[in-house]
């Protein structure tokens, strides 16, 4: 679908967005007519309402849109998105409303309601254009609503249409737009090549498991983003009851981020050198399943004991990981939908991250309020370490006890870095559980905006 705006000097309908407190006031500074059609109406501004003022032949002569108070703002993000939809299908130019600072947000916010998943259905998605407002920067608004979509669409796919070998496509067409390098590592190639713990949790799936390895830029600083791609998770032989295997199809919701973000950076033209590994498995049940009490040899050489085949994604990360830090990368960021416990700390909405690094999440705190995209630091507590370490292995991949569950699998990945590397990782969910403005129900980007937005001061760029 087309995600821009339309360019500035477009003949527009003009539209005022007011707050709670600013209704009765404009209105009393406009003519009898617009008074009494406004009053008529019972428009209030609250957040999602919308009114069109007509002209005497009937055409659209402004626009409002509600702004709510303050408080009910800080309650929710993307106020103006909400009241798209309510919005004939017109092209309209915001004239007053809207702080300077909060602008490229809510432009953002009215992109992104414009989104709708259409690969198997086509949908009526109303879709009102927008002027780009002075001040907003049109092309890059547009390369983050791209990113995003694309985000979704990897996610919302089925896995019946996004196994490994999609996710490969998605990665390979992507690399062509921005004439990127790739190179595959496919089935048992992975074992003459050293991922072991990629090959053995995909090995049992007949769509053959595979290292997404991309590369872009040739100067500048090395940002290596790794994305967890498994395309679906039975649980292996822990398998999942139905109710928890109905949304695994998300289980490759790090892999579409980090692809999402890897579209921000190439679109933009950052001068930086990136490289994205994207280990894309499916986790299913087969006679050469791997084993609860199986001891596997990672890439690194650490061993694991596994206690559940169902903790899996750390276990291809780790691999990844390992390759990632061998480059040498000023800084590594991973993502995935990991741990259940991520979900009971923060709830849905908010990306949780890791790091040691006080100045990266003082920038990623920072970019996450500018670029609404909520994240929350939770702690690498080193004190944690022997609850990953099973004594019969170096690490347990699934401790016991059920404390601090995303902390320990952090810590788990931490290892598979080297003490000096500069690491991030993000315990995503990937997925809107109802809709909300701007954010229709499916899947989703967390965290990428923030990462992006951070990038020139964590790479002094």
């Amino acid at each position: 679908m087309t995600v821009a705006l339309a360019p500035a000097g477009t003949k527009a309908v003009p539209l005022h967005v007011l707050g709670t407190d600013e209704v009765a006031l404009w209105a009393g500074q406009q003519s009898d007519k617009i008074r009494t059609w406004v009053e008529a109406s019972g428009f209030k501004g609250a957040i999602g309402s919308a009114l069109v003022i007509p002209n005497e032949k009937g055409q659209p002569e402004a626009a409002l849109i509600g702004y709510g108070s303050g408080a009910k703002r800080k309650r929710g993000r993307f106020a103006l998105a909400a009241a798209m939809p309510r919005l004939a299908k017109a092209t309209y130019e915001i004239v007053s409303g809207i702080e300077d600072d909060q602008l490229e947000q809510e432009v953002l916010g009215w992109l992104l309601a414009g989104y709708s998943f259409e690969r198997y259905r086509e949908t009526k998605t109303h879709r009102p254009t927008l002027v780009a407002p002075n001040g907003v920067d049109a092309n890059r608004v547009a390369i983050l609503a791209e990113a995003e979509f694309l985000t979704r669409d990897l996610i919302n796919t089925p896995a019946s249409d996004m196994g490994p070998d999609e996710l490969e496509a998605a990665a390979r067409a992507l690399c062509a737009q921005h004439d990127a390098k790739i190179t595959v590592v496919t089935g048992d190639d992975l074992l003459k090549q050293n991922h072991p713990m990629i090959h053995t949790v995909g090995r049992a799936s007949d769509r053959a498991p595979r290292l997404i390895d991309m590369s872009w830029g040739t100067n500048g600083p090395i940002l290596t983003l790794v994305g967890k791609g498994v395309c679906f998770d039975t649980g292996g032989l822990n398998l999942k009851p139905g109710g928890s295997m109905g949304l695994m199809k998300k289980d490759m919701g790090g892999a579409a981020n980090v692809l999402g973000l890897a579209h921000m950076i190439m679109a933009s033209d950052l001068q930086l050198q990136l490289r994205v590994l994207i280990p894309a498995v499916e986790n299913s049940v087969s006679g050469n399943s791997f084993r609860p009490q199986d001891i596997l040899t990672s890439r690194k050489g650490l061993t694991v004991e596994i206690n559940n085949t169902d903790a899996e994604g750390r276990l291809v990360l780790a691999d990844a990981l390992t390759l990632a830090a061998e480059g040498d990368p000023d800084l590594i960021v991973s993502m995935a939908t990991l741990t259940g416990a991520a979900r009971v700390a923060v709830g849905p909405d908010i990306a949780p991250y890791f790091t040691d690094d006080d100045v990266i999440a003082t920038s990623l705190d920072l970019s996450a309020r500018r670029m609404a995209d909520p994240v929350w630091r939770l702690p690498f507590h080193d004190p944690y370490e022997t609850m990953i370490e099973p004594g019969i292995a170096d690490l347990d991949n699934a401790p016991k006890g059920g404390f601090a569950g995303a902390i320990t699998a952090a810590l788990f990945l931490r290892r598979f870095v080297d003490d000096d590397d500069n690491y991030v990782h993000f315990d995503i969910y990937g997925w809107q559980p109802t809709a909300a403005p701007g954010r229709p129900k499916g899947g989703a980007l967390q965290g990428a905006r923030a990462v992006f937005d951070a990038l020139p001061d964590l790479l002094d760029l």
